[in-house]
């Protein structure tokens, strides 16, 4: 109430202003604090919760409240939005979503295309169908582990049961023939594991959704031109997903269960489909395996059914099918546990489960969608070229075998340390799959490779570092140039250009990983053997090298896996990690999720109806000036902003943008939605635009948008440091600032005073109705 109050105050205040400023300051990536922000240790919050707020200064709070001008300056505001993704401690469990993650950002990399609204329609099934892959994946790396390894093979082996005496009450000779210690029971016990992770999927989805995709955006007609428009951000309900998330959300738990169910089943159904098997549960296997199979066809249609609805606010959230097709899953789950527990007399557990059929399975399924997703992404872009498109536009199916191949490492490292765990060194049992240790063995080579080309690329740096030395010493003249500075501020020029041989890297990752899992895949059901046992009968260099690249991936794989868990438990109790962690989902999660809703949520659902709710309700209120101003990432969340304010409002709006990934990143990796045409668009449809930049910011770039007769976007870059060596207006060495302190710069005051100066003050005011 205290803090509505001001805001009113101040509402009102800014009513008897025509020339009332605003600048509305959006911070970056990794967040910071409103009083660094705003330059004073008192701030007040003037709309927002704890999660995301803006504030202003107290002393501007205050005059509002007493009727005192500004003195003509622009009153500032913060939007604080890091809690949006580096809140509490929680957060460092989404470390485990990062392969849902990655496939999300996949769906957003296509092309721009011209009249192809099917093959637009296509990739984005192609995505979901990935993303649906990946949640089976991982659940079946977890019925892996408990069902496989645990109570299929160590306690059904009396010296792995004796090891770990909590197996003992499922070991048939330890338990001495216990109720428990049927194959069956043993396997039905096990499944509640990847079922309750099943369930923590579910439940973490349902409660961001709620947090998330359930803020309702300014709601505004839909415009005629709307429909042409260069950008879907424009649209109105394009950053309202709550439809979409909750039909995959449905899907993919139902995918999950009925996984597990197979897993369970399967054991179950082949015992019982030997000769000489009870007639009457072979014929309850059948039918209990057709009901999975169908329910199971059934959520991929959901998954395949119509995306996103963007053109307008769609509220439905298909109730029955979101709470009825988990509960079938759900109810086939039960089924299956009562059928696999039921009494065989006789049946005993040997070997291993078929871990590499489904395993196999699932990665022939992944290449076999990413290739088609290439060539579907080929389609597109030629259709509508584009020469600074990431990869030639084949940003989206790289970046989409990256994240089955994260997928694939995070199940094999578990299955690898828990066998590891289990067994030692005493080959007591026969371990996981064997596709899984074909391809932990290929990752030392593609880490030769990874390193071979981060060589090349660490030459390529040291060359440009040279040649920039010269630069270096044009840009101070008449300064006294010291060899040892112009040579680091070379060499941080030079480093800041690797962020665009950033498709190289991912390319070649992408391949080698595409190619070596091939081979991996082919080798594993060719033989039915490790490498090591493969290579028995070849060559001695062949064979010590199938043995060194599998001792070695196997450790590289657990020692990843180690490290991968050991910094989420940092992260759980280290404020710094947690904001480290926070950076990475600033950049992976501005997406909403529309290909996996397991995916950590999209802060820009909260973040970008915010901004928009604050400055449309400020101009229309005071119908004065205002400049939204942002920084990295900001400046993405300000672009999005500006294009989902209605026409009017947009050209009331300056733009000022430093250290900006608008062009450099999301233009190449995005140009569908941050293409030339959306940014050159954009340009026109407010009043004004300026973007800061420098040389030495490896993230922020130029914006690259031509000038078409009117003002420059683009300022010329900002020199950093300010001064080469010790001046009269710097007496102390000046810090290579690169990504950051942009309002520190002078040109940061200039350029923010040009956009206010050339703002329109002259449009009416809207004056507050007088109470009755």
């Amino acid at each position: 109430m205290e803090h509505a109050q001001e805001r009113a105050l101040n509402e009102t205040a800014a009513a008897q202003r025509p020339e009332a400023a605003l600048e509305l300051l959006v911070h970056g990536v990794g967040g910071t604090t409103p009083d660094r922000m705003l330059d004073d240790p008192r701030t007040t919050r003037v709309a927002g919760d704890d999660t995301a707020a803006v504030f202003r200064r107290t002393a501007d709070v205050e005059a509002a409240a007493q009727h005192t001008g500004t003195d003509g300056r622009p009153v500032p505001e913060a939007y604080v939005w890091c809690n949006l993704t580096s809140g509490n401690g929680a957060r460092a469990l989404w470390l485990l979503l990062l392969p849902f993650m990655v496939v999300n950002l996949a769906h957003w990399m296509r092309p721009a295309a011209h009249g192809r609204p099917r093959t637009i329609r296509l990739h984005g099934l192609l995505v979901r169908l990935a993303g649906l892959t990946l949640t089976v994946l991982l659940v079946a790396a977890a019925c892996e582990v408990a069902l496989d390894l645990a109570a299929w093979q160590c306690a059904g082996t009396s010296a792995c049961a004796e090891r770990h005496s909590w197996l003992g009450f499922l070991s048939p000779t330890v338990s001495d023939g216990g109720w428990w210690s049927r194959p069956g029971r043993r396997l039905a016990l096990a499944a509640f594991l990847p079922a309750a992770l099943v369930g923590l999927l579910w439940y973490l989805s349902l409660r961001t959704w709620n947090a998330y995709e359930s803020q309702l955006p300014l709601t505004r007609p839909s415009q005629p031109d709307e429909a042409g428009a260069p950008t879907a951000l424009a649209r109105p309900g394009f950053w309202y997903g709550r439809r979409l998330v909750a039909r995959l959300r449905a899907a993919h738990t139902a995918a999950g269960l009925l996984t597990v169910a197979a897993a369970t089943v399967g054991p179950a159904v082949r015992h019982d489909r030997a000769p000489g098997g009870p007639a009457a549960l072979d014929t309850a296997g059948v039918l209990l395996a057709a009901a999975l199979l169908t329910t199971a066809a059934f959520a991929v249609a959901v998954v395949c059914s119509r995306g996103r609805s963007e053109r307008r606010l769609d509220e439905d959230t298909d109730a029955p099918l979101v709470r009825r097709l988990p509960l079938a899953a759900l109810l086939l789950l039960a089924l299956a546990l009562v059928y696999a527990g039921w009494e065989r007399p006789g049946w005993t557990s040997s070997g291993r489960l078929p871990g590499d059929v489904a395993f196999g399975g699932i990665t022939l399924v992944q290449g076999l969608l990413v290739l088609a997703l290439a060539v579907v992404t080929h389609l597109l872009h030629r259709s509508r070229p584009d020469g600074r498109a990431a990869l030639h536009g084949l940003g989206g199916p790289a970046v989409a075998m990256l994240a089955c191949a994260l997928g694939g490492v995070m199940s094999g490292g578990v299955s690898q340390r828990v066998a590891d765990w289990l067994d030692g060194t005493h080959a007591a049992i026969p371990g996981p799959p064997v596709l899984l240790t074909w391809q932990a063995s290929v990752i030392p080579l593609v880490l030769v490779v990874v390193l071979v080309l981060c060589g090349v690329l660490a030459r390529h740096a040291l060359r440009l570092a040279r040649a920039e030395r010269a630069a270096v010493a044009r840009d101070y003249p008449g300064e006294h140039l010291e060899p040892d500075r112009t040579r680091r501020i070379a060499r941080v020029r030079a480093l800041a250009t690797l962020t665009d041989r950033a498709p190289l890297l991912v390319a070649v990752v992408s391949v080698s990983t595409l190619l070596l899992g091939a081979a991996a895949l082919v080798g594993a059901l060719a033989t039915g053997q490790t490498p090591s046992r493969a290579t028995r009968d070849a060559q001695g260099f062949v064979q010590g090298a199938a043995e060194t690249a599998q001792a070695l991936g196997s450790w590289l794989i657990g020692l990843g896996f180690i490290l991968f868990v050991t910094w989420g438990r940092r992260a759980y109790k280290d404020a710094s990690a947690r904001r480290t962690i926070g950076i990475l989902w600033d950049v992976g999660t501005f997406w909403p999720r529309a290909a996996h809703p397991f995916a950590p949520p999209c802060y820009a659902e909260r973040a970008v109806p915010d901004l928009t709710w604050r400055i449309d309700t400020w101009t229309r209120s005071t119908g004065g000036r205002l400049v939204l101003s942002g920084h990295s990432q900001g400046s993405v969340l300000a672009a999005a902003t500006a294009w989902q304010l209605s026409p009017a409002t947009r050209r009331r709006v300056a733009l000022l943008t430093y250290g900006s990934p608008l062009e450099r990143l999301y233009g190449r990796w995005f140009p569908a939605h941050f293409g030339p045409a959306a940014l050159r668009a954009l340009h026109h449809e407010v009043d004004c635009w300026r973007n800061l930049y420098r040389l030495t910011d490896p993230i922020g770039g130029p914006v690259r948008v031509p000038a078409d007769g009117g003002p420059e976007v683009d300022r010329a870059p900002l020199k950093d440091p300010l001064a080469h060596g010790r001046t009269d207006d710097q007496p102390l060495p000046a810090p290579v600032l690169g990504h950051s302190d942009y309002q520190e710069d002078p040109a940061f005051a200039e350029e923010r005073e040009r956009l206010l100066t050339r703002l329109r003050p002259e449009l009416p005011v809207q004056r507050p109705q007088a109470g009755p």
